[in-house]
Order: structure tokens, then sequence, then C-alpha cells
């Protein structure tokens, strides 16, 4: 099993051998890691001033495969075990050894060289023997919508009996100008979506791995469904549950700070800032209202002093994705019976939200239609009346500040508005004060001098809450 990825940084005014850096990885010295069932090897053909060429090289021992638990035989027969394509062609084995040998580089950072590893550069990825199920074509839709120019050639069953046609395999050649950060996360989801299989059981935590490799792609990419149901072996429940979280990591959290070691991202931040204000209140029965995949309830659970948690979404199937994601069903039974999912929209009254210590609509509002916002006002304020409303919305004003968000786009393709922070102000002034509530106005996020914090938070309060 053989990968090659070259450079020739040309016009950079760096040496091509620089690549090394970026990689982590010493031309100078071969490097090998173990990995289920064989080992990896790193070197390089060519490192010199004008052009650069890593190569990976996957040794597999199809019975050491077989003793570890994960090499049984798709085709179902005790033989194919044994005798299979994993020693040659590429595959989920493949993946798993370069998120193993350069999972520093695919998480952009390169401390010695880091403006290298922050733009884009002219790569080219040889895989001489790719298993494509689907053949040429579909190389070419994955592949080609990231930027990549894709050659992908089938390879002949036997060159020497041309009437047998072709095999599953292509030799793909991938080139492109991108950062290596993103070639490389493109090859880790790719490998094992085009051979459509994997070496090994995929389960829930295989949609964290398929969120952080497809953060700022995936999300927009127009086969993006049918890639996470390949990446996820086709459990339908895993793909939603990806597409979900993808869309929340692409949309609202564009403003995620990751080129500085250490920072961490908006969504983090706005969830801190939410969790943080609730231990303020001393808020002991809350309601997470458009609660979606239940990143907040996964926060506020980890609270003892939250003695009742209401987790609540108009889409049952955001209900059925945060059950999964908070894994409900193996929670303690003292930490079952402090949350509740309820299906409710944020429009209509529902008596089972009224009287908490606080209710939050985080990242909510902009998900509802202008004219339905009264109703949205008098369901919450009204009804529902809570001592506590804390609310975030985005800060239209800081949009600018995205390279990667067009002029004139929302941050996610379901807001129906965004507010600047004067419209936000006029409007919860206007909702405190019909309905009996005090609110102030907090940032949330780093604070840019003209345009303000990327989130805005309202915190209203009752008379009794002061």
């Amino acid at each position: 099993m053989f990968l090659t990825l070259g450079t020739d940084l040309a016009g950079l005014d760096v040496p091509a051998s620089d690549f090394g850096f970026l990689l982590h990885k010493n031309p100078a010295r071969p490097q090998t890691i173990g990995i289920t069932g064989g080992s990896a090897h790193v070197f390089y053909p060519e490192a010199t001033g004008e052009r650069c060429t890593a190569a990976v090289l996957l040794e597999i021992d199809p019975i050491g495969l077989v003793r570890s638990g994960r090499g049984k035989a798709a085709e179902g027969f005790t033989l194919g075990q044994y005798v299979n394509d994993r020693p040659y062609a590429a595959s989920s084995l493949l993946a798993v050894a370069l998120g193993k040998l350069f999972r520093t580089a695919m998480n952009g950072r390169c401390d010695a060289r880091p403006e290298l590893a922050a733009r884009p550069l002219p790569l080219e990825i040889h895989v001489p023997a790719l298993p494509c199920n689907g053949g040429a074509d579909l190389a070419e839709r994955f592949f080609a919508p990231l930027g990549w120019t894709v050659d992908a050639r089938p390879v002949p069953l036997d060159p020497e009996i041309p009437a047998w046609g072709d095999s599953r395999y292509v030799d793909l050649r991938l080139t492109g100008v991108l950062r290596l950060a993103d070639g490389l996360n493109h090859l880790y989801v790719m490998l094992p979506v085009l051979d459509d299989a994997k070496h090994y059981w995929v389960g829930s935590d295989e949609v964290d791995k398929l969120v952080k490799a497809g953060e700022g792609w995936l999300g927009a990419h127009p086969e993006k469904d049918l890639i996470s149901r390949r990446y996820l072996a086709h459990r339908r429940y895993l793909a939603d549950a990806a597409l979900e979280r993808l869309a929340e990591v692409d949309g609202q959290e564009l403003a995620e700070e990751s080129a500085e070691e250490g920072s961490v991202s908006l969504a983090v931040e706005r969830r801190t800032a939410v969790a943080g204000v609730l231990r303020e209140l001393g808020a002991r029965r809350i309601a997470d209202i458009g609660c979606g995949e239940g990143a907040l309830a996964g926060e506020l659970l980890k609270d003892p002093m939250i003695g009742e948690l209401i987790a609540t979404d108009v889409s049952a199937r955001a209900l059925i994705s945060a059950k999964r994601r908070l894994r409900y069903d193996d929670l303690p039974d003292r930490q079952r019976d402090r949350l509740r999912f309820l299906q409710s929209s944020v429009t209509y009254s529902d008596e089972r939200l009224a009287g908490l210590d606080a209710v939050v609509l985080m990242e909510v509002v902009e998900h509802v239609d202008p004219p339905r916002l009264p109703a949205l006002a008098r369901s919450v304020f009204q009804a529902a009346h809570p001592a506590a409303v804390v609310m975030t919305t985005p800060n239209s004003e800081y949009n600018v500040l995205f390279p990667s968000l067009p002029a004139g786009k929302f941050r996610h393709p379901d807001h129906r508005f965004e507010w600047t922070r004067a419209e936000f102000e006029e409007w919860a002034r206007g909702v405190a004060s019909t309905y009996g509530y005090t609110v102030e106005f907090r940032p949330v996020g780093a604070v840019d001098p003209a345009y303000g914090a990327p989130t805005q938070l309202a915190l209203f309060r009752t008379e009794e809450a002061r």
C-alpha cells in the first residue's frame, strides 16, 4: 500500500525541502510506526531545494490483522480474511496511518513554519491502487469540488487480457493549490469513502472524526450526503448526526480562531459564556430551547447544582441526535433523571416550560421568520415567564471580518436574518419593557474596536431574579 505527497513550492522563495517541517517528518531520517496489523513507513524519495516528495508505505500482515479481530472478510468466506487486497490497495488502513503519522499537520500546525502551514501550496498526490466502488467518475465527483485536478485511471484486471475489462481500482493523481492540512484531511475522509468499507467497527465516535476532518469543506460539498453515509458505514442515524454538526461548524462557527495555539472556537466560548451566566444566576431549573444536537445541554449537565434541565427542539430528528450525542440511555439514573427532552416550538406556548429559573435561546432567534418574532416573545416571556432569559445571536456587523463569508451572506443558510448590535438592543429593550423584564448586554468572543464581538448576549431578568 503506497502513497506519495509532493510539492515544488514554486514562487514561494523557500526551499522545497521545508515540506518536511510541515509534515513534521525529517527528510533525512525515515520513520516507522506500528498500526493495527502492520507498520507504516515515511521516507523521502526526493528532498531538494527545487522539489520534495514524501512517501508513505504501509506493510500489512493479513494474519496479524485477523488475529487483532479486525480482519473479517466482507466477502463472507474464511479464506477471504487472509487473501484480500488490504496489503496492496489504499483503504481505511491507510487513512488510519495518515492520521497517526501526520496528526499535527492535519491540524494545520507547524511552529517552525507557521506562515507556510497557513498558505495554499502546489501539491501533488499519487495513490497507485485505490479501491473505487463507483468507478473513476466517483473520484472526480468527490475531489474536484475541493479544488483538485483529478486524474483517475481505471486499472485493468489484466493488462494482457483487455477483454476482461477494468478492475474496481484506479490509479489516482491529484494536483492542486491547497493548504497541506486540507489535502491530508481530504485523503483521510475519502480513502475509506471511495473503498466504501472500513476495517473496524463504526460507532458514534466516528462522527467526531468525520466532523473534525470535514470541518470547513464537507458541509458545503455537493456529495456530502453520500460521503457521510459511506464514511459511517451506511448507518443513517450517524450520517444525520454528522451532517447536523457540520452545518453548525461550517455555518455558525466561522469565527473559530484555530490559528492561535490553545484558542477555542466561538461555539465553545458561547457555551461557556451561557453556562457562566446561568451559574451567576444560581439557576437550578433550566430549559434549553432549540437545543439542536445537545451541545449546551451536555455542558450544563456537568454542573451538579442544576437539578432539572429540559432540552427542547421543534425537530424530532434533532432530539434523537441530541440523545445519541449525550448517550442518554447510558447515563446513570441520577443524571438521566435531571434531563428531559421535549419536542416543542419556540413560537407556541408550552405550559411544560412555565415557571423555570431560566430559559436559554442560544443561536435560535435568527432562525425564526421576522413575522413570528412577536409569537416567540409571547411564548417565552409571557407564557413561560421564567425568572431569567439568556439569549445569544450573531452580530451581523462582525461578518465583514470573516474572510470565508461572502459579502451580504448570513453565517448559516437557515438564518432568516442577522441583527446589528443596535437592532438587537432595540428589539430586546422593547420585549423587556412589554413583559416586565430588565435587560443587559454582554459580548461573547474577541471584541473588535469597530465591529464589536461576533456574538451578542442579552440577559433578561424579572424583578425577583435581580
